[in-house]
Protein backbone atom coordinates (compact mmCIF):
# COMPACT_ATOMS: atom_id res chain seq x y z
CA UNK A 1 0.00 0.00 0.00
CA UNK A 2 2.66 2.69 0.81
CA UNK A 3 4.82 1.91 -2.28
CA UNK A 4 1.37 2.27 -4.29
CA UNK A 5 0.68 5.95 -2.53
CA UNK A 6 4.71 7.42 -3.08
CA UNK A 7 3.95 5.84 -6.80
CA UNK A 8 1.23 8.35 -6.77
CA UNK A 9 2.46 11.13 -5.21
CA UNK A 10 5.49 11.30 -7.52
CA UNK A 11 3.22 10.97 -10.16
CA UNK A 12 1.47 14.39 -9.25
CA UNK A 13 4.67 15.71 -8.50
CA UNK A 14 5.73 15.26 -11.69
CA UNK A 15 2.37 16.25 -12.76
CA UNK A 16 2.98 19.70 -10.91
CA UNK A 17 6.24 19.49 -12.72
CA UNK A 18 4.76 19.93 -16.39
CA UNK A 19 2.17 22.89 -15.19
CA UNK A 20 4.56 24.85 -13.63
CA UNK A 21 6.54 24.74 -16.99
CA UNK A 22 3.63 25.03 -19.08
CA UNK A 23 2.31 28.21 -17.26
CA UNK A 24 5.97 29.89 -16.02
CA UNK A 25 8.21 28.92 -19.63
CA UNK A 26 7.99 32.29 -20.90
CA UNK A 27 7.34 32.89 -24.86
CA UNK A 28 9.22 35.53 -27.02
CA UNK A 29 8.43 39.11 -25.80
CA UNK A 30 5.73 40.46 -27.76
CA UNK A 31 6.19 44.09 -27.46
CA UNK A 32 9.40 44.76 -29.93
CA UNK A 33 10.43 48.25 -28.45
CA UNK A 34 12.98 50.27 -30.22
CA UNK A 35 14.51 49.13 -33.69
CA UNK A 36 18.09 47.71 -32.75
CA UNK A 37 21.52 48.62 -34.98
CA UNK A 38 23.40 44.83 -34.72
CA UNK A 39 23.36 43.60 -38.14
CA UNK A 40 22.19 39.66 -38.26
CA UNK A 41 23.80 37.42 -40.75
CA UNK A 42 20.97 34.14 -41.51
CA UNK A 43 22.89 30.86 -41.58
CA UNK A 44 21.69 27.63 -42.99
CA UNK A 45 23.38 24.00 -43.20
CA UNK A 46 21.62 22.17 -46.28
CA UNK A 47 22.24 18.88 -47.45
CA UNK A 48 19.61 17.70 -49.65
CA UNK A 49 16.81 20.16 -48.64
CA UNK A 50 15.77 21.06 -52.29
CA UNK A 51 12.03 20.69 -51.00
CA UNK A 52 12.91 23.26 -48.21
CA UNK A 53 15.34 25.67 -48.65
CA UNK A 54 13.93 28.06 -51.05
CA UNK A 55 10.86 28.59 -48.76
CA UNK A 56 13.01 28.71 -45.75
CA UNK A 57 15.32 31.83 -47.47
CA UNK A 58 12.04 33.54 -48.50
CA UNK A 59 10.04 33.40 -45.30
CA UNK A 60 13.26 34.91 -43.47
CA UNK A 61 13.76 38.25 -45.90
CA UNK A 62 10.64 38.91 -46.22
CA UNK A 63 10.01 39.02 -42.53
CA UNK A 64 13.24 39.87 -41.19
CA UNK A 65 14.49 43.23 -42.60
CA UNK A 66 17.33 43.04 -39.88
CA UNK A 67 19.27 39.89 -41.49
CA UNK A 68 22.01 41.53 -43.49
CA UNK A 69 22.83 38.49 -45.40
CA UNK A 70 21.90 34.85 -46.13
CA UNK A 71 24.45 32.49 -46.13
CA UNK A 72 23.78 28.61 -47.32
CA UNK A 73 26.43 25.81 -46.84
CA UNK A 74 25.23 23.14 -49.44
CA UNK A 75 26.48 20.22 -47.51
CA UNK A 76 27.20 18.04 -50.57
CA UNK A 77 24.18 17.71 -51.61
CA UNK A 78 23.00 15.26 -54.44
CA UNK A 79 19.46 17.10 -55.23
CA UNK A 80 18.72 20.43 -56.53
CA UNK A 81 19.89 22.19 -53.70
CA UNK A 82 22.47 23.83 -55.43
CA UNK A 83 20.59 24.79 -57.98
CA UNK A 84 17.49 26.17 -55.68
CA UNK A 85 19.98 28.23 -53.86
CA UNK A 86 21.37 29.57 -57.12
CA UNK A 87 17.90 30.60 -58.18
CA UNK A 88 17.40 32.27 -54.90
CA UNK A 89 20.87 34.64 -54.95
CA UNK A 90 19.79 35.85 -58.64
CA UNK A 91 16.60 37.40 -57.25
CA UNK A 92 18.76 38.87 -53.67
CA UNK A 93 21.80 39.60 -53.33
CA UNK A 94 22.35 39.16 -49.89
CA UNK A 95 21.54 35.36 -50.83
CA UNK A 96 25.48 33.43 -50.75
CA UNK A 97 26.90 30.21 -51.39
CA UNK A 98 29.79 28.91 -49.17
CA UNK A 99 32.36 26.93 -50.79
CA UNK A 100 31.96 23.04 -49.62
CA UNK A 101 35.47 21.53 -47.96
CA UNK A 102 35.98 17.83 -46.95
CA UNK A 103 34.33 16.72 -44.10
CA UNK A 104 36.97 16.15 -41.36
CA UNK A 105 37.69 13.01 -39.62
CA UNK A 106 36.19 14.21 -36.14
CA UNK A 107 33.29 16.17 -37.03
CA UNK A 108 29.44 15.13 -37.53
CA UNK A 109 28.13 17.62 -40.48
CA UNK A 110 26.23 19.41 -39.28
CA UNK A 111 28.15 21.09 -36.80
CA UNK A 112 30.96 21.51 -39.43
CA UNK A 113 28.58 23.15 -41.98
CA UNK A 114 28.13 25.37 -39.14
CA UNK A 115 31.54 26.50 -38.27
CA UNK A 116 31.58 27.20 -42.03
CA UNK A 117 28.91 29.43 -42.25
CA UNK A 118 30.34 31.59 -39.17
CA UNK A 119 33.24 31.92 -41.08
CA UNK A 120 31.78 33.49 -43.94
CA UNK A 121 29.41 35.55 -42.05
CA UNK A 122 30.26 39.54 -41.35
CA UNK A 123 26.94 40.09 -38.82
CA UNK A 124 27.51 40.86 -35.01
CA UNK A 125 25.06 38.38 -34.78
CA UNK A 126 25.00 35.09 -35.81
CA UNK A 127 21.51 32.92 -36.51
CA UNK A 128 21.68 29.44 -37.40
CA UNK A 129 18.49 27.94 -38.64
CA UNK A 130 17.69 24.60 -40.54
CA UNK A 131 16.34 24.35 -43.85
CA UNK A 132 12.73 22.92 -42.91
CA UNK A 133 12.62 26.31 -40.15
CA UNK A 134 10.08 28.89 -40.80
CA UNK A 135 10.80 32.23 -39.43
CA UNK A 136 7.58 33.93 -38.88
CA UNK A 137 7.36 38.23 -39.45
CA UNK A 138 9.32 40.17 -36.99
CA UNK A 139 11.33 37.03 -35.71
CA UNK A 140 14.53 38.63 -35.61
CA UNK A 141 13.11 41.71 -34.27
CA UNK A 142 11.92 39.68 -31.40
CA UNK A 143 14.97 37.55 -30.54
CA UNK A 144 17.04 40.45 -31.02
CA UNK A 145 14.66 42.19 -28.13
CA UNK A 146 14.32 39.39 -25.94
CA UNK A 147 18.46 39.07 -25.93
CA UNK A 148 18.09 42.56 -24.45
CA UNK A 149 15.44 41.95 -21.68
CA UNK A 150 17.48 38.73 -20.48
CA UNK A 151 20.85 40.16 -20.75
CA UNK A 152 21.92 36.92 -22.65
CA UNK A 153 23.96 35.83 -25.85
CA UNK A 154 22.97 32.89 -26.54
CA UNK A 155 18.90 32.42 -27.27
CA UNK A 156 17.52 29.63 -28.76
CA UNK A 157 13.66 29.51 -29.90
CA UNK A 158 11.70 26.51 -29.12
CA UNK A 159 9.63 26.12 -32.33
CA UNK A 160 6.03 25.15 -32.99
CA UNK A 161 6.04 21.87 -34.35
CA UNK A 162 3.97 21.56 -37.97
CA UNK A 163 1.95 18.09 -38.19
CA UNK A 164 -0.19 16.91 -40.69
CA UNK A 165 0.05 13.09 -41.07
CA UNK A 166 -1.08 10.61 -38.89
CA UNK A 167 2.36 9.41 -37.80
CA UNK A 168 3.57 13.11 -37.30
CA UNK A 169 0.53 13.82 -34.65
CA UNK A 170 1.23 10.39 -33.03
CA UNK A 171 4.84 10.91 -32.31
CA UNK A 172 5.87 13.91 -32.67
CA UNK A 173 3.98 15.34 -29.50
CA UNK A 174 6.29 12.90 -27.61
CA UNK A 175 9.18 15.36 -27.93
CA UNK A 176 7.91 18.32 -26.39
CA UNK A 177 6.35 15.72 -23.79
CA UNK A 178 10.06 14.11 -23.07
CA UNK A 179 11.89 17.40 -22.69
CA UNK A 180 9.07 18.95 -20.87
CA UNK A 181 8.65 16.39 -18.09
CA UNK A 182 11.70 16.59 -16.31
CA UNK A 183 13.18 19.82 -17.53
CA UNK A 184 12.80 23.11 -15.52
CA UNK A 185 12.39 25.76 -18.12
CA UNK A 186 11.29 28.28 -16.07
CA UNK A 187 14.31 27.73 -13.84
CA UNK A 188 16.85 26.88 -16.25
CA UNK A 189 15.98 31.24 -17.01
CA UNK A 190 17.12 31.92 -13.59
CA UNK A 191 20.18 29.75 -12.80
CA UNK A 192 22.90 29.42 -15.75
CA UNK A 193 24.22 26.27 -14.48
CA UNK A 194 25.56 23.70 -17.08
CA UNK A 195 23.05 21.30 -17.12
CA UNK A 196 20.15 23.46 -17.59
CA UNK A 197 20.90 24.63 -21.06
CA UNK A 198 18.94 23.90 -23.44
CA UNK A 199 18.49 24.29 -27.38
CA UNK A 200 16.22 23.60 -30.19
CA UNK A 201 18.70 23.26 -33.52
CA UNK A 202 16.41 24.85 -35.38
CA UNK A 203 16.71 28.23 -34.71
CA UNK A 204 19.19 29.45 -32.39
CA UNK A 205 20.70 33.52 -32.24
CA UNK A 206 24.73 33.65 -30.87
CA UNK A 207 26.57 36.90 -30.84
CA UNK A 208 29.51 36.43 -32.71
CA UNK A 209 31.85 37.62 -30.39
CA UNK A 210 31.41 35.28 -27.62
CA UNK A 211 31.13 32.70 -30.43
CA UNK A 212 34.72 33.24 -31.72
CA UNK A 213 36.00 33.74 -28.21
CA UNK A 214 34.69 29.83 -26.55
CA UNK A 215 35.31 28.23 -29.93
CA UNK A 216 32.00 27.72 -31.07
CA UNK A 217 31.15 24.57 -33.48
CA UNK A 218 34.30 23.27 -32.92
CA UNK A 219 33.33 22.77 -29.00
CA UNK A 220 30.63 20.32 -30.78
CA UNK A 221 32.39 18.89 -33.33
CA UNK A 222 31.55 15.21 -32.65
CA UNK A 223 28.02 16.23 -31.62
CA UNK A 224 24.90 14.41 -33.27
CA UNK A 225 23.28 16.36 -30.45
CA UNK A 226 25.19 19.77 -30.92
CA UNK A 227 22.16 22.24 -30.36
CA UNK A 228 21.92 21.54 -26.40
CA UNK A 229 25.94 20.53 -26.17
CA UNK A 230 26.48 23.91 -27.44
CA UNK A 231 24.23 25.93 -24.88
CA UNK A 232 25.90 23.70 -21.95
CA UNK A 233 29.76 24.51 -23.36
CA UNK A 234 28.21 28.14 -23.90
CA UNK A 235 27.20 28.48 -20.15
CA UNK A 236 30.07 26.72 -19.02
CA UNK A 237 32.59 29.43 -20.08
CA UNK A 238 30.51 31.55 -18.24
CA UNK A 239 28.53 33.19 -20.95
CA UNK A 240 24.50 33.91 -20.38
CA UNK A 241 22.28 31.90 -22.65
CA UNK A 242 18.15 30.35 -22.60
CA UNK A 243 15.85 28.72 -24.56
CA UNK A 244 12.57 30.66 -24.70
CA UNK A 245 8.95 29.82 -26.23
CA UNK A 246 9.16 30.78 -29.67
CA UNK A 247 6.59 28.75 -31.32
CA UNK A 248 4.69 31.70 -32.77
CA UNK A 249 7.80 32.88 -34.47
CA UNK A 250 9.40 30.20 -35.76
CA UNK A 251 7.82 26.92 -37.13
CA UNK A 252 8.89 23.82 -38.27
CA UNK A 253 8.36 20.31 -39.77
CA UNK A 254 10.83 18.20 -38.86
CA UNK A 255 9.83 15.26 -40.22
CA UNK A 256 7.03 14.01 -43.00
CA UNK A 257 6.64 10.19 -42.73
CA UNK A 258 6.71 7.38 -40.80
CA UNK A 259 10.42 6.66 -42.07
CA UNK A 260 11.84 10.22 -42.06
CA UNK A 261 10.25 10.18 -37.95
CA UNK A 262 11.90 6.26 -37.28
CA UNK A 263 15.72 8.12 -39.02
CA UNK A 264 15.60 11.47 -37.35
CA UNK A 265 14.79 10.34 -33.89
CA UNK A 266 17.58 7.08 -34.65
CA UNK A 267 20.06 9.93 -35.13
CA UNK A 268 19.55 12.05 -31.83
CA UNK A 269 18.00 9.26 -29.08
CA UNK A 270 20.66 7.68 -28.03
CA UNK A 271 23.71 10.39 -28.69
CA UNK A 272 21.49 12.86 -26.21
CA UNK A 273 22.66 10.65 -23.39
CA UNK A 274 26.49 11.01 -22.48
CA UNK A 275 26.71 8.45 -20.20
CA UNK A 276 25.37 4.77 -20.90
CA UNK A 277 23.33 4.56 -16.97
CA UNK A 278 21.33 7.59 -17.87
CA UNK A 279 20.00 5.73 -20.99
CA UNK A 280 19.30 3.13 -19.27
CA UNK A 281 17.26 5.11 -15.92
CA UNK A 282 15.67 7.45 -19.09
CA UNK A 283 13.81 4.01 -20.59
CA UNK A 284 12.81 2.54 -16.80
CA UNK A 285 11.43 5.71 -15.72
CA UNK A 286 9.37 5.96 -18.64
CA UNK A 287 8.11 2.07 -18.50
CA UNK A 288 7.42 2.56 -14.61
CA UNK A 289 5.89 5.75 -14.67
CA UNK A 290 4.08 6.51 -18.36
CA UNK A 291 3.54 2.53 -19.44
CA UNK A 292 3.13 0.53 -16.24
CA UNK A 293 0.15 2.99 -14.77
CA UNK A 294 -1.71 2.05 -18.15
CA UNK A 295 -1.39 -1.17 -17.58
CA UNK A 296 -2.00 -1.69 -13.95
CA UNK A 297 -5.22 0.33 -14.23
CA UNK A 298 -6.32 -1.96 -17.16
CA UNK A 299 -5.45 -5.01 -14.38
CA UNK A 300 -7.46 -3.47 -12.03
CA UNK A 301 -10.54 -3.70 -13.83
CA UNK A 302 -10.25 -7.43 -13.68
CA UNK A 303 -8.58 -7.82 -10.07
CA UNK A 304 -9.78 -5.07 -8.59
CA UNK A 305 -6.35 -4.05 -6.82
CA UNK A 306 -5.91 -0.21 -6.18
CA UNK A 307 -7.96 0.55 -9.39
CA UNK A 308 -8.34 3.98 -7.55
CA UNK A 309 -4.59 4.53 -7.57
CA UNK A 310 -4.17 3.20 -10.63
CA UNK A 311 -6.73 5.58 -12.44
CA UNK A 312 -5.55 8.44 -10.80
CA UNK A 313 -2.06 7.95 -12.37
CA UNK A 314 -3.28 7.62 -15.86
CA UNK A 315 -5.13 10.61 -15.15
CA UNK A 316 -2.33 12.76 -13.71
CA UNK A 317 -0.55 11.24 -17.31
CA UNK A 318 -3.41 12.28 -19.56
CA UNK A 319 -3.60 15.84 -18.19
CA UNK A 320 0.21 16.28 -18.68
CA UNK A 321 -0.42 15.52 -22.55
CA UNK A 322 -3.52 17.81 -22.27
CA UNK A 323 -1.95 20.72 -20.69
CA UNK A 324 0.75 20.55 -23.42
CA UNK A 325 -0.99 20.09 -26.09
CA UNK A 326 -2.69 23.47 -25.17
CA UNK A 327 0.41 25.18 -24.54
CA UNK A 328 2.03 24.22 -27.98
CA UNK A 329 -1.36 24.21 -30.39
CA UNK A 330 -1.27 20.54 -31.48
CA UNK A 331 -4.45 18.22 -32.01
CA UNK A 332 -6.04 16.97 -28.76
CA UNK A 333 -6.42 13.65 -30.53
CA UNK A 334 -3.53 11.83 -29.95
CA UNK A 335 -3.35 12.26 -26.19
CA UNK A 336 -5.57 8.95 -25.75
CA UNK A 337 -2.78 6.93 -27.62
CA UNK A 338 0.16 8.04 -25.29
CA UNK A 339 0.61 4.02 -24.77
CA UNK A 340 1.80 3.62 -27.93
CA UNK A 341 3.64 6.11 -28.47
CA UNK A 342 5.31 5.50 -25.37
CA UNK A 343 5.88 2.08 -26.30
CA UNK A 344 7.09 3.68 -30.19
CA UNK A 345 9.71 5.91 -27.82
CA UNK A 346 10.97 3.15 -26.14
CA UNK A 347 11.25 1.60 -29.38
CA UNK A 348 13.28 3.94 -31.59
CA UNK A 349 15.65 4.24 -28.16
CA UNK A 350 16.51 0.70 -28.47
CA UNK A 351 17.39 1.11 -32.03
CA UNK A 352 19.05 4.28 -32.11
CA UNK A 353 21.48 2.25 -29.36
CA UNK A 354 21.76 -0.69 -31.45
CA UNK A 355 22.73 1.45 -34.76
CA UNK A 356 25.08 3.83 -32.79
CA UNK A 357 27.10 0.85 -31.08
CA UNK A 358 26.77 -2.53 -32.68
CA UNK A 359 24.86 -1.48 -36.03
CA UNK A 360 27.92 0.07 -38.13
CA UNK A 361 26.25 3.68 -36.95
CA UNK A 362 22.75 5.52 -37.72
CA UNK A 363 21.99 6.53 -41.49
CA UNK A 364 20.83 10.17 -41.73
CA UNK A 365 21.01 12.05 -45.25
CA UNK A 366 23.96 9.84 -46.86
CA UNK A 367 25.94 9.70 -44.27
CA UNK A 368 26.08 7.18 -41.15
CA UNK A 369 27.37 8.08 -37.29
CA UNK A 370 28.50 6.29 -34.79
CA UNK A 371 28.30 7.00 -30.63
CA UNK A 372 29.09 5.08 -27.80
CA UNK A 373 28.03 6.72 -24.17
CA UNK A 374 30.27 6.28 -21.43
Amino acid sequence: MFFWILFAILHFGLFALMFYNMRCWPALPARLGEDVAETVSLLIPARNEEAHIAAAIEDALRGSPEIMEVLVYNDHSTDRTAEEVARMAAVDKRVRVIPVKPLPEGWCGKPFACRQLAEAASGEWLLFQDADTRLQKDAVKRMLAATKRYEVTFLSCWPGLVMKGFWEKLCMPMLNFVVFTLFPAPLSLKRQMPALGLAHGACILMRREEYEQIGGHELVKPELFEDTALARAWRAHGLRGICLDGQDVVRVRMYDSWPSLWNGFQKIFYPAFRYEVSFWLFLLFHVLFFIAPFVLALVSLFTGGWPLLAWFMVATILGSRWLQATRFGYSRSAILAHPLAECGLIAVALASRHKCRRGGGVPWRGRKYTWKAS
